[in-house]
């Protein structure tokens, strides 16, 4: 029996927002300020990783799946980059948004409904994103399994997510979704945050092998993101397959 990853109370929270996803003053207003060190980050890294000359569309060639893809806020700078590019997620609203949006950007994309042990697919990847998605699974364990299964030997996989830490509950619940009312109210659940080692013993246990843990803070003076040393609230890790 396949593992089941989806949690439906937390598709339905996305479902009921999806039309927000493109407007960069909504709901999804922090996405679109954090994004900017994303590609940055995952662009960069992918090209050390596979010895590519950097130009511009550096990932011709790769082929990668964004995973909880949401409105394709990732997918479609990745495909501007040159990959070839497939989006998943579980919620039908979020994938029809994406897939709208990339129409009228013309910009060739495979979105498809679902979660990991749904995707069938006759390729492995060379690089999957986990971005800000498994805070939000049924099973942390599971999930990661089904996606290391859709990675190729020696691929790259990058988890970003909050870790679990009096810090990230003060910021990411208390500061943005009640003071700073940066998220709706209930966008996180602190119980449901991972602490690094923790991903790193289930990704190892998949054979994922840490490469690189970094963390992201929010700079309020130049009102930007930027990689830091600090994990204590948001961080990003770097996985390749063994």
């Amino acid at each position: 029996m396949k593992n089941n990853t989806i949690n439906k109370k937390e598709i339905e929270k996305f479902s009921k927002i999806a039309e927000e996803w493109w407007n960069p003053e909504g709901k999804f207003k922090p996405l679109h300020k954090f994004n900017p060190i994303r590609i940055k980050y995952i662009k960069q890294n992918i090209i050390n990783n596979f010895k590519i000359p950097d130009s511009d569309k550096p990932l011709k060639n790769i082929n990668l799946l964004d995973i909880g893809c949401g409105g394709g806020l990732l997918s479609e700078p990745m495909c501007r980059l040159g990959a070839n590019v497939v989006g998943i997620d579980a919620s039908e609203k979020n994938i029809n948004v994406a897939k709208f949006h990339a129409k009228k950007n013309k910009l060739k994309i495979d979105y498809k409904i679902g979660s990991p042990e749904e995707l069938k697919t006759k390729i492995k990847f060379d690089v999957i994103l986990n971005m800000e998605i498994v805070e939000h699974v049924e099973n942390v364990n599971s999930f990661i399994e089904e996606s290391s299964k859709l990675l190729k030997k020696n691929g790259l996989m990058f988890t970003a997510t909050l870790n679990k830490t009096l810090k990230s509950y003060l910021f990411a619940i208390i500061g943005a979704e009640y003071i700073l009312k940066w998220l709706p109210i209930g966008t996180h659940d602190w119980e449901k945050f991972v602490k690094p080692n923790d991903l790193i013993n289930i990704s190892k246990e998949n054979n994922l092998i840490l490469k690189k843990l970094d963390g992201m803070k929010f700079n309020i003076l130049n009102n930007e993101w930027e990689v830091s040393n600090d994990t204590s609230v948001n961080y990003i890790a770097k996985f390749v397959k063994n």
